[in-house]
C-alpha cells in the first residue's frame, strides 16, 4: 500500500495534523453513523436472499430443468464459488480505492447479478450466473464488516458490525416469505430478479456515506481522516483519542508488516487461528446446510412440500429473532463468552435432530414435531452465538496495515468453508443417511466449542488500536475468566 500522503502532517503544513481544536462537530453524527451502518448492513440482507431463495426455488427450478441431484447441488453451490473468488478480490479493491467505494462497486454486481440469474435460458446459464452474483455475495462479506468496524467506536463496534447479521436474517427471512407465498404466482424468474431493487438503493445511498477514517488515514492523511471521524463522532475527545492511536500505530509499521507479507509475520499467527478457525466453524456447523436444504430434508423425511416451506420459514424466523438479539447483547456478554455459552446447545439439539431423522417418525407423530423442535433449537442456539460472531471477528482482530487481505482471506474462508458444507450436503446424507449426517455436524460444532475456549480471546471493548498492540506484545489469548484485551 502507497502512503503518498504523511500521516502525521497536513500537506504543506508544520503543526500537527491530528489537532482537532478547531474541528467543526455535526449535530448528525450519532445519526450518520447509524445510517452508514444500517444501509450498508443492506448489503448482508442481500445476502441473505440470494443464497436463501434457492431453497424454495430449487424445487420449481428443478421441476423446469429436470436436474439430477447433482445439478441441484451445483445452482446451489455454484453462488459460494463465486463468494470465495469474490472475497478475495474485493480485498485488493478495498484497500487500492477505499472501503466505500467498494460496497459500490459490490452493490452493482448485486444488481446486475439478480438479472443475469432471472433471465437464465437454461441451467448452465443459470449456474454461471449465480457465480457471477457470487462476486458480490463474497465481496460484501469481505468490505461491509471491515467498513463498518473501522466507522464505529470500541463500545459500539460490536452492536453495529452484527448488524450485517441481522440483515443476513432479514434477507433469509424475506427469501422465505417469497419463496412459500409467491413461488406458484411469480416463479422462481421473479423471486430472484426482485433483489436488484435493494441493490440499487444501497448503490444510491454510498455515494453520500462517509468514508473509513482508518483508511483515509492510510492512504489520504490524518487532516481528511478527521473530516471523516467528524461525521460519525460526537466529541473532540472520542476524535483526538483515536486519531492519536491511529498515528501511532501507522507510525511504527515497518514494511514487513503491510499486505499479504504481514500476514505471515508470527507475531500476527494468533489473529489468523483465531478469526479464521471460527469462519471455518461458523460455516461448518450445519447452518447454511440448515438453510439451503431444510426444504429437501423435511420433505425427504416425510413432510409435505407445503410443510416443509413452512418448516423452512420457521428456520428463517428464529436466524432473524436470534441474531437480532445476538447483535444487541454481543457487546454486554462478550464474542468468546456468547460462544461458548450457546455451543453446546448446537451440538444437544444436533444429536436429537439425528435421531428423530434415524427414527423416521410418521407424519403427524410426536416424533415429526421433535423433528422440527430439535431443528428451531439448533437455530437458536447456532444463529444467535457462533454465527453472531463468526463475521465480527475478521473485522476487528486484523492489524490495518494488512486488514484488506486478512479480511478477504477471512472471507475466502467462511465461503470455501459454506461451498464445502452445500457441494456435499446430499451426497453426505447419501453416503451416511440424514441422521448421521446431524450427527457428524454435531460432531464440529463440539470441536468448534472446544477452539473458541482454546484460541480465541475477548475482544469486547477493544479498540482496534488495543487487539493490534496486543498482537505485537503477545497478550493475544484467551482467558478463562473472559478478560478482555484492553484490560490485560
Amino acid at each position: 500500500m502507497s502512503h503518498s500522503v504523511p500521516l502525521n502532517k497536513a500537506p504543506g503544513q508544520d503543526r500537527p495534523a491530528d489537532s482537532v481544536e478547531h474541528v467543526e462537530l455535526l449535530p448528525t453524527a450519532r445519526r450518520t453513523l447509524l445510517l452508514a451502518a444500517v444501509v450498508a448492513a443492506i448489503c448482508g440482507g442481500l445476502y441473505g436472499y440470494d443464497t436463501g431463495i434457492i431453497s424454495g426455488a430449487l424445487l420449481l427450478i428443478t421441476k423446469e430443468f429436470s436436474l439430477s441431484s447433482t445439478l441441484q447441488e451445483f445452482v446451489a453451490s455454484a453462488i459460494l464459488l463465486g463468494a470465495v473468488i469474490g472475497a478475495l478480490g474485493t480485498g485488493f479493491l478495498s484497500e487500492r480505492y477505499g472501503r466505500r467505494t467498494s460496497v459500490i462497486v459490490v452493490t452493482a454486481v448485486f444488481i446486475t447479478g439478480a438479472l443475469a440469474c432471472s433471465f437464465a435460458p437454461d441451467v448452465y446459464a443459470l449456474i454461471v450466473a449465480r457465480v457471477y452474483l457470487g462476486l458480490a455475495v463474497g465481496g460484501s462479506t469481505q468490505v461491509v464488516p471491515m467498513y463498518i468496524s473501522e466507522l464505529a467506536p470500541a463500545e459500539r463496534r460490536g452492536t453495529l458490525v452484527t448488524m450485517f447479521n441481522v440483515a443476513i436474517g432479514v434477507g433469509i427471512f424475506a427469501a422465505n416469505v417469497i419463496g412459500f407465498a409467491a413461488r406458484t404466482a411469480w416463479g422462481w424468474r421473479p423471486m430472484i430478479a426482485i433483489a436488484a431493487l435493494p441493490a440499487l438503493f444501497v448503490f444510491v445511498c454510498m455515494f453520500f456515506l462517509p468514508r473509513s477514517p482508518r483508511w483515509t488515514a492510510e492512504n489520504r492523511g490524518i487532516p481528511e481522516a478527521i473530516d471523516e471521524l467528524r461525521k460519525v463522532r460526537e466529541s473532540r475527545r472520542e476524535i483526538r483519542h483515536e486519531v492519536r492511536q491511529i498515528r501511532e500505530n501507522a507510525d511504527s509499521v515497518e514494511e514487513a508488516n503491510r499486505g499479504w507479507r504481514g500476514l505471515t509475520q508470527p507475531w500476527v499467527r494468533p489473529a489468523l487461528v483465531a478469526a479464521l478457525g471460527v469462519a471455518f466453524f461458523t460455516q461448518c456447523g450445519g447452518l447454511e446446510m440448515m438453510i439451503y436444504y431444510a426444504p429437501t430434508f423435511l420433505r425427504d423425511a416425510g413432510f409435505g412440500n407445503d410443510s416443509a416451506l413452512l418448516a423452512s420459514l420457521g428456520v428463517s424466523i428464529v436466524y432473524l429473532l436470534m441474531t437480532f438479539l445476538g447483535s444487541r447483547f454481543v457487546d454486554r456478554i462478550g464474542r468468546r463468552r456468547l460462544m461458548l455459552i450457546m455451543g453446546p446447545g448446537s451440538v444437544l439439539s444436533l444429536l436429537g435432530l439425528g435421531l428423530m431423522f434415524a427414527l423416521h417418525p410418521d407424519k403427524g407423530s410426536v416424533g415429526s414435531y421433535l423433528t422440527i423442535v430439535f431443528l428451531l433449537l439448533f437455530m437458536v442456539f447456532n444463529s444467535g452465538g457462533i454465527q453472531v460472531v463468526g463475521w465480527l471477528l475478521g473485522a476487528e482482530m486484523f492489524p490495518l496495515s494488512m486488514r484488506g487481505q486478512a479480511t478477504s482471506l477471512h472471507a475466502a474462508t467462511l465461503w470455501g468453508s459454506d461451498l464445502l458444507v452445500t457441494a456435499t450436503a446430499l451426497t453426505l446424507v447419501n453416503l451416511i443417511t440424514l441422521g448421521g449426517t446431524m450427527w457428524f455436524y454435531a460432531g464440529v460444532n463440539l470441536l468448534s466449542v472446544l477452539f473458541v475456549f482454546f484460541f480465541v480471546p475477548e475482544t469486547t471493548g477493544a479498540s482496534l488500536e488495543d487487539i493490534e498492540i496486543a498482537l505485537k506484545n503477545g497478550e493475544f489469548r484467551p482467558t478463562r475468566a473472559h478478560k478482555a484485551i484492553r484490560n490485560y
